[in-house]
Order: C-alpha cells, then structure tokens, then sequence
C-alpha cells in the first residue's frame, strides 16, 4: 500500500483538528477520552489534534476533571480570545451593538438614536460607534474578526446599496454601503434585519429548536423572517419575508397616501405611524404613540378599541396568508408594537384566526428577546463565519516537528 502523500497527510490533520475544535465548542470544557468518544478518533490522534489546537491559540486547559477513579483529566475549552465579533442594528430609530468573543459570550453593548437622516451622518455614526465599542471591550478595532449589519430592506452586493428600505433614507444609491468598507476595520457582512432576528430567535429565543416558524415584526417598519426546516429562507432575490408589500387593506385611505408604494400598503396601515393614523380616524386626539392607543383601549375607551379591533384584522389577514402557503409551527411577534400590544392586540388576533381560517392556526408568541432580536442574530452567524475564518487562518500553519 502507498504511504500517504504530504498533502494528504495535511488534510487528514485538518479534518481530525477541526472534529476535536468542534467537539470541545460544543461541550466544552471537555476531557481527552471524551473527545475521543465522541469523535471516535484514537487517542494518540486526539493529542496530536490538541497540540497543534493549543499552538495556535485555538484552545487552552482550564483545570482538571477530579473525582473519578485514575488521573485526573485536563479539561479544555476554546479560546474566548481567539477572535471578536461585532453585531449592528441599524434602524430608523436605534443604532444598536453588541461585541462577543469566540465562546459567544458579550462583553460590551451600546445603543444609540440613530442618525437615519442621513447616509453619510449613519454611515459616520456606525464608523464611530465600532471605535468607541471596541475600545469599551478592551480590544483594538483591528482585533475584530467579522462584523454582521442588520438593515432593513435588501441589499444588493454588485450595486452596493440597498433595496425596500424607505425607512433609511439615501441607502438605495449605488455605492451607499460601499462607504462602509472606508470605516470599518475588518470583513462585514449586510443581512436584512428581520431575517437576523429570526436567526437570533432560533439561537436563543423561542424558536430553539423548531424546524418551521415565522417571525414576525410589527413596528416601525414591518417584515418577517422565515425559518424553513431549520435554515433560514430568503428567496431567490433575498426578498422572502418582506410582508410590507402584501396587497393588504386596499380601501384604507393610507393605502393610497403618498409613499404608501414605497414602504408597502400593510407597512402604512400597520406600522406605528399607521396605527396612530387609524386612532385618529376613529376619534382620538392628542399627541399620540401606539401605546397610548393601547393604554386607551385597557381603559376601555370606544374609539382605541375600534382601532385596535381594526388593526387585529390586518394583522390576522397577513398571518392567515403566511400560515395557509407555509404551514408554520410558531409565529413570532418582535417589533415595539408586538411587545407593547400582546395582551390587547394580540389576544385579539389570535380569537380573530381562529374564525378566520380553519387550517388550526400554530402558537402566536411574543418574542422574549425584546429589542435584541436582530443583535443576537447577527451575532449568530458572524459568530459561525468568524470561527470558521480563524479556524482555517490558524491551522493553515505549518505544524511542528
């Protein structure tokens, strides 16, 4: 039989480092004969694994497995240190951030009203806060491996701008993200703000563990992101999800106000500004916020539950459209308004799907990570592209010996 060839040999040491790596992410900290039994590799390919892991910084010992019978066990972790993440929401309202090491775990967050008057005056705000973040977790901008931005919208890599985001203006111009690269110190990565709250639903909400469910934001703006057996689903254009432009509600006067095209005829009768304009319309005055429609509505004021009564139809018209084409699990609720109105508008909604549909509607819940949704997300798959980049970075070195 041929001996092995170098190059060979080479990716056989990569593909066992990289089983030991993940076997000691996952269930870390961890002892040898554990990562032997659960990657099935003999132990004296588990030290050689681990050598070459602990030389590059990769993983390091944190203590001893007492207690049993024999020598005590080193355990090892990844190293935390190894690489940095930064995750951004970018909205009409907050600029939102947070930073986390390799093990996932945050070290520094921030958020900030956000400058979305402008591009140029956003694009500066997201530079500056990346500086003053970093600086915050005690790291140099140039430590960060990968950076994630959640946007609203879609965003077209060959153009370098964005697409269905009227909510920041400037951003459809061509080249507006490529202004980034000038302020940012590392690799980025633009994803639509809806599908990276889903993400972060998936990692560490609700939607942990569900193969199928859809997330739902009702606030500002209005979207949603899918989760299909388990992955996340952006269509063929990264478009999927964006129910903003469902042809819902066509004999409201908002449907035919002016921008009603631009940010989709449910987005103007459902979002913040929508639910106001509908108060009003049914009576209300005064200096208006969704919560205060909803605070009026509990109190048992006639014209708040008009309006709300109203807007859990809208809201129950686009959940029966997404349940009878994709059959979810779960539906989601995040957004400001989501939170805000679950006992009022959501209780609502969901009486309303019972009649309205007979397909069974799935469990409708609201989020419970709050604004963090699109953050966490973000940080979710950075963290796998930063791992994977380090990874390679660092066992792409010769080995000693």
């Amino acid at each position: 039989m041929d001996k092995p060839t170098a190059s060979t040999t080479s990716v056989l040491r990569v593909i066992n480092e990289r089983a030991v790596y993940e076997q000691i992410r996952l269930n870390g900290p961890v002892s040898r004969p554990e990562v032997a039994k659960a990657t099935g590799l003999s132990k004296p390919t588990i030290s050689l694994a681990l050598a070459d892991l602990e030389r590059v910084g990769l993983v390091r010992t944190v203590g001893l497995r007492t207690g049993g019978a024999g020598r005590a066990a080193a355990l090892y972790e990844i190293e935390p240190a190894a690489g940095w993440v930064l995750g951004i929401d970018i909205g009409r309202e907050w600029v939102r951030a947070a930073i986390a090491n390799l093990a996932g775990e945050i070290v520094a967050r921030r958020q900030d009203r956000s400058q979305a008057h402008s591009a140029t005056a956003l694009t500066d705000q997201v530079g500056g806060l990346v500086q003053e973040l970093a600086a915050t977790a005690g790291i140099a901008p140039a430590d960060l491996t990968h950076i994630v931005l959640g946007t609203p919208g879609v965003h077209d890599v060959q153009n370098r701008c964005l697409h269905l985001a009227a909510n920041l203006p400037g951003w459809h111009r061509p080249g507006a993200t490529a202004r980034l690269a000038e302020r940012l110190p590392c690799g980025f990565t633009i994803e639509n703000d809806i599908a990276l709250a889903a993400l972060g639903e998936q990692a560490y909400g609700l939607g942990a563990g569900v193969a199928n469910f859809v997330y739902f934001s009702i606030g500002t703006g209005v979207g949603m992101g899918l989760i299909l057996d388990g992955r996340l689903y952006r269509g063929s254009r990264g478009a999927a999800g964006e129910v903003a432009f469902l042809p819902l509600g066509e004999s409201d006067p908002l449907a035919n106000a002016p921008g009603a095209r631009q940010h989709g005829m449910l987005e103007s009768i459902l979002s913040a500004s929508g639910v106001v304009a509908t108060a009003r319309r049914y009576g209300m005055t005064g200096r208006l916020t969704p919560e205060k429609v909803w605070d009026a509505a509990r109190a048992g004021e006639a014209a708040a539950l008009q309006a709300v009564t109203y807007e859990a139809g809208n809201v129950s018209r686009a959940l029966a459209s997404v349940i009878a084409v994709l059959d979810p699990e779960l539906v989601v609720i995040g957004g400001g308004m989501g939170r805000g109105g679950e006992d009022i508008l959501l209780e609502t909604v969901r009486d309303m799907l019972e009649s309205m549909t007979p397909l069974s509607p799935p469990p409708i819940q609201v989020s419970t990570l709050s604004h963090e949704a699109v953050v966490l997300g973000a940080l979710a798959i950075g963290l796998s592209q930063a791992r994977e980049s380090v990874f390679n970075r660092a066992v792409a070195e010769p080995a000693v010996g």
